[in-house]
């Protein structure tokens, strides 16, 4: 969705016919797992989510480490809970940056499929009108349909286009090229977080614990489905590789994602051999993710073919 889009890429016109310079903000949601030292580095603005856990409500990347949150995952009682950024949230932003001269807002959020962060986003920018008027600020709202550094590493890249003077339009067909090609192989080493949040039922959790089955998971677009299945945790790995080596286009960039730094190096590693090259950027998996996966979870992020 892009609102009030110019006819001239990097520049703006306001009301009085003049022309303004490009000033372009790139912001996202804390799903996208961004580290902080590339947050910092490109200059990312990051809305965090609220998590309830337990009753208590915590800010995400303000309250806790992913580390931290992995623990607080295994002692919950019950499955934490995110709370959605509100359109109000979103207008807030966007006037913030239409009131400091930004020309252009770029937003990527997480899969709509799965969340209201694209819808309220959109809503915002369509609010921005009444609540600026004669705004000529122009708002990019981008639905990654995806999880995690899966377009959190293309929000980054993003950030170093314009860094490196790309224009508006090129850098947001960047993203919606990319966003259309990324898929995700995930497994975990324990069913019981799947379990718990209802993902799996308790028989087939149960069945798959006591036959040491653990799923290789595709997540693409708005589809998450178990497209097989490896016994033992020493296969898990191997598993990931062998169905990403069937999906993954040649040559292309990868990441790796865990829970833990060990396995991430491990899997990168094994990868680095079975591809010829080693992975872009290795990461940790945030609350989105870990909070259905549980705190022993390992992916390989990668593009397939493109398909919108």
């Amino acid at each position: 969705m892009i609102l009030r889009v110019c006819s001239t890429p990097g520049a703006c016109v306001d009301m009085n016919g003049s022309e303004q310079v490009s000033k372009t903000a790139v912001l996202t949601d804390s799903a996208s797992d961004i580290p902080r030292e590339l947050e910092e580095k490109y200059g990312i603005d990051i809305l965090p989510f609220s998590i309830v856990v337990d009753g208590q409500s915590y800010t995400e990347r303000v309250d806790f480490t992913n580390e931290q949150y992995y623990e607080m995952l295994t002692k919950a009682e019950g499955i934490p809970k995110t709370s959605q950024i509100t359109m109000l949230r979103f207008l807030e932003k966007f006037c913030a940056y239409a009131d400091e001269g930004y020309t252009d807002v770029i937003f990527v959020s997480i899969n709509s499929a799965g969340s209201n962060t694209y819808n309220a986003a959109c809503m915002a920018a369509e609010s921005l009108r009444d609540e600026r008027p004669g705004c000529t600020m122009n708002v990019h709202v981008v639905d990654s349909h995806t999880y995690s550094m899966t377009y959190g590493w293309h929000v980054c890249e993003a950030a170093r286009k314009l860094q490196a003077g790309a224009d508006v339009k090129s850098v947001v067909e960047y993203l919606e090229d990319q966003l259309a090609r990324m898929e995700i192989m995930l497994s975990m080493y324990t069913l019981r977080f799947v379990k718990k949040s209802g993902r799996v039922s308790a028989a087939a959790a149960f069945a798959g614990e006591l036959l040491g089955l653990r799923p290789i998971i595709h997540m693409v677009d708005d589809t998450t489905s178990t497209i097989a299945k490896v016994r033992g945790d020493s296969a898990v790995m191997p598993g990931l590789i062998v169905q990403t080596k069937k999906r993954m286009a040649e040559g292309t960039p990868y990441l790796i994602g865990a829970t833990d730094d060990g396995n991430a190096k491990m899997l990168a590693k094994m990868c680095k051999k079975e591809f010829g090259y080693a992975p872009a950027a290795t990461f940790l998996l945030g609350a989105a993710v870990a909070t259905n996966t549980g705190p022993n979870a390992v992916a390989i992020v990668y593009q397939g073919e493109k398909r919108r």
